[in-house]
């Protein structure tokens, strides 16, 4: 199926690894040209060196703080202005660290929401805005299943989750009139480096091994796997393509239904 990406400038926030990475890998194979915006300029010229093996050319990289506002304008900046105005936004970047409720402080909370919140607000809000005033534009923001449901190693990252949520869809509704679509899905434990952190998280709460914590939790999956970030990627670039283009607002859950929701 051809998503009808060719061309098209897309921006990938934490495209150096993981989701963002595999975001960033089928997007180009849709034919779009990609930014990737991440903290590290070692990961990010790695993944540039990967990438630009299959679309040479067409990658380009820009190293930022984006718990940083100036910082993130000046990363948007700089992508619009070496490969052009952004037509998608993918927000991926940022994760809050997961800390069982027993070791929560509120300095804790703070660094959840700057981790995550902020550093998707911070670019979030100027390309909303650029992308209004052009009449077009598409965000989807990897968010996570823990803003819906709770769980005692993810409360300061899950409201930051959860504040995301509503960020995304008050956005389509206030947007939408401008040619904006605004999306999220919500992916439940997925294969990825910043997994491994989790699974030690609750493996201290629980008092048992990473191992035994990532057995159990692949055994109650209902598909019987755990999601890969070729799972997530494939539906973000979906949200992205003009053939949902009467998808905005929705918020889509990942966790293979683990936990089954009626909304």
């Amino acid at each position: 199926m051809d998503l009808q990406l060719k061309g098209l400038h897309v921006l990938v926030t934490g495209g150096s690894r993981g989701i963002g990475l595999a975001c960033a890998e089928l997007f180009l194979q849709e034919g779009a040209r990609v930014s990737l915006v991440g903290r590290s300029q070692a990961n990010l010229d790695k993944a540039r060196a990967a990438l630009e093996a299959n679309a040479p050319g067409r990658v380009a990289c820009f190293a930022a703080d984006l718990q940083n506002a100036q910082s993130a304008r000046e990363a948007v900046d700089a992508a619009e202005a070496q490969v052009g105005p952004v037509d998608v936004l993918v927000n991926s970047a940022g994760a809050a660290r997961r800390t069982p409720f027993n070791e929560l402080t509120p300095e804790a909370w703070h660094g959840a929401m700057d981790a995550k919140f902020f550093s998707y607000i911070h670019v979030i809000d100027p390309l909303v805005k650029r992308m209004g005033e052009r009449g077009k534009g598409v965000i989807v923001n990897v968010i996570g299943m823990g803003g819906k449901v709770a769980t005692p190693t993810h409360l300061a990252g899950g409201a930051a989750n959860a504040a995301l949520m509503l960020a995304t869809a008050g956005l389509a509704a206030a947007w939408g009139p401008n040619g904006v679509r605004v999306n999220a899905v919500n992916p439940a434990l997925t294969l990825t480096e910043r997994m491994a952190e989790g699974i030690a998280a609750d493996a201290r709460l629980r008092g048992m091994t990473p191992e035994e914590v990532l057995k159990q939790a692949t055994a109650r999956a209902p598909l019987g796997r755990l999601a890969t970030p070729q799972d997530i990627a494939n539906m973000v670039v979906f949200l992205a393509s003009p053939k949902s283009g009467y998808v905005s607002g929705a918020i889509v859950s990942m966790d293979g239904a683990a936990t089954p929701l009626v909304v």
